[in-house]
């Protein structure tokens, strides 16, 4: 294969520190149609499992460079599941329609809708669709949802029941959805949210709702194959919805170790050609264990449990941005926004990839690539994430956490300025 990195002119000037060694080894990115773009990740195609992250929901350029990079990899490199960070339901739906069947109804119509309801993702599900086209089941490339649990559509099941019931309670869920993610650093934040008597009485009702739900909804769609995972999962409902009506630690591991499970099933179930790539946010497709989250708050996540059980044949892909626009909203389940992204922190990782003076990169983060660029990302920075909530108000102690990149990721990739997804 030709080598297809840049070449670096020996008297290029560089900017000190690792903004230096990101500028002598970025690799910079092609427009998204262009076939370089894809081949750019080929090095990544001999793995098992691809997983492609996010630093925030909302960003065009995310979605679009995960697409060609998927792409590149289910043509090019015979990776035959795409599976998503996302309700396992709502994700049928549209599998349905990349299949070229009717849909059975819309998909992903909650919040946040956004997420997966836009142009740029829709663009992605028809060239899917294209693709499966005359091939038949054993062929074609298949479209999951990790989340068999429907967290999101839960949420939305037990506000809408809260607010019935005990709009106080409402209140409180609503805020601790909003911090269910493992870079909320604010230590007052579950503080201000105390689990009162009330909150705590509308737990039984709230978790039996949400099982007797998935129960329903299981015995609706299972077929023979299902049956023993469908009931390991029905087993496990009251635990997983009550830990994830409290929040936390433990709901977060939960969520991350539940994905993992339903990734390897689907691996499984494929049989030895099986290649998934994974789509899913930064805090999920990084190794924890070299995040704040892992080595201080015990936290896992599914890139770490990748890793540990796939070794070199599951690669992480994070992906970051400095400034520019995003789609989010001001808190759980709140209205969709537009808002400016905050040029990144003077301390970041992010600020070291603006410094490095390359707009759009792919940097390769493997071991035995780039020796003194690992060593230059070795120590903790501190790294931006970005759910569906965006608080720029608390941007530094509700969106960044110390990393240590390069065991986070085996590559970055870069885009400067970033423009909103359009929702459908």
């Amino acid at each position: 294969m030709p080598d297809i990195r840049p070449r670096i002119d020996e008297d290029r000037h560089l900017p000190p520190g690792a903004a230096g060694h990101i500028a002598a080894c970025a690799e910079p990115l092609p427009d998204f149609e262009d076939p370089r773009f894809g081949r750019l990740f080929d090095r990544f195609g001999d793995a098992r499992v691809v997983l492609l992250g996010a630093s925030n929901h909302g960003a065009a350029e995310f979605c679009r460079a995960r697409a060609a990079i998927t792409r590149w990899l289910v043509e090019k490199r015979g990776f035959n599941i795409v599976a998503l960070e996302a309700d396992a339901s709502d994700t049928a739906v549209l599998d349905a329609r990349a299949y070229g069947e009717r849909p059975p109804g819309a998909a992903f119509a909650g919040f946040p809708s956004w997420v997966w309801r836009n142009r740029e993702f829709d663009a992605f599900v028809d060239w899917l669709a294209d693709h499966n086209r005359g091939r038949g089941s054993a062929a074609r490339t298949s479209l999951h949802g990790l989340d068999r649990y429907d967290l999101s559509a839960a949420m939305a099941a037990a506000l809408d029941h809260l607010r019935r019931v005990d709009p106080d309670a409402a209140a409180i869920a609503r805020e601790r959805y909003g911090c269910l993610r493992p870079w909320a650093l604010d230590p007052e934040a579950f503080g201000r949210m105390p689990v009162s008597g009330r909150y705590a009485a509308c737990e039984t009702a709230v978790t039996a709702m949400l099982g007797e739900a998935l129960a329903r909804r299981l015995r609706e769609t299972e077929d023979a194959s299902e049956a023993a995972a469908n009931a390991r999962l029905l087993r496990g409902a009251d635990d997983h919805y009550r830990a994830m009506y409290y929040g936390g630690a433990d709901a977060w591991n939960r969520r991350s170790q539940h994905l993992f499970e339903t990734l390897d099933g689907l691996i499984e179930a494929r049989g030895g050609e099986a290649k998934a790539v994974v789509w899913a946010h930064n805090a999920q497709v990084g190794d924890a264990r070299a995040v704040e989250m892992g080595h201080v708050r015990d936290e896992i996540s599914l890139g770490q449990l990748c890793r540990e059980a796939w070794g070199e044949d599951a690669r992480l892909i994070g992906f970051g941005a400095h400034a520019g626009r995003l789609a989010c909203a001001a808190d759980w389940d709140a209205p969709l926004e537009i808002k400016a992204l905050e040029p990144s922190l003077p301390e970041s990782l992010e600020r070291q990839s603006h410094n490095a003076g390359v707009g759009r990169f792919l940097l390769d983060l493997q071991p035995g690539v780039h020796g003194a660029l690992r060593r230059a990302l070795t120590d903790p920075r501190l790294e931006r994430f970005i759910g569906a909530v965006y608080r720029p108000q608390s941007e530094r102690w509700s969106h960044y956490a110390e990393c240590r990149l390069a065991e986070q990721f085996d590559a970055w990739v870069w885009f400067d300025e970033t423009t909103p997804v359009t929702p459908l």
